[in-house]
């Protein structure tokens, strides 16, 4: 390859799945040349995002919907929404063409790691530090919520 690929999106979140990487990655390497072909991978990559979350991946909509209803942040939803819009309008006739604005495209590769960062990290980073607190408090505060309910 005489001219490398060149990318100045920032690197994918640690805790993206690895088959989620790899989209996110192919879609930085193509950036350049397809904002468009960019949209379309990274929406591949949230959809792959809600299957690791216990979505069946079928339907990204519905899918996101679902989150919502288990307690998923709004502006975490906002993410969501605009990668699932912005990355299907790129391969479908509509009103957004990413190609003209090639910086909406790469903006979407912030919401995706902004997503993983909400969706994955967070929740890990928290039940890392509550398995730190001692096991008597974690029972009074078990016990606390299951009369609570």
């Amino acid at each position: 390859m005489i001219f490398p690929d060149k990318t100045s999106v920032d690197p994918a979140s640690k805790d993206l799945p690895d088959s989620v990487k790899a989209d996110y990655k192919e879609a930085g390497s193509i950036l350049g040349k397809s904002p468009r072909g960019a949209a379309a991978l990274l929406r591949l990559a949230i959809q792959k995002l809600c299957m690791h979350l216990g979505q069946p991946g079928k339907n990204l909509n519905e899918d996101i919907g679902e989150l919502v209803k288990q307690g998923l942040p709004t502006k975490t939803q906002k993410a969501l929404d605009i990668v699932r819009v912005t990355g299907s309008e790129s391969v479908h006739p509509g009103t957004l063409d990413v190609n003209d604005n090639p910086e909406i495209a790469r903006s979407l590769f912030k919401l995706v790691n902004f997503i993983a960062e909400k969706m994955i990290t967070e929740p890990k980073e928290i039940d890392a530090l509550y398995e730190v607190l001692p096991e008597s408090k974690r029972k009074q505060i078990d016990e606390r919520d299951s009369t609570a309910s």
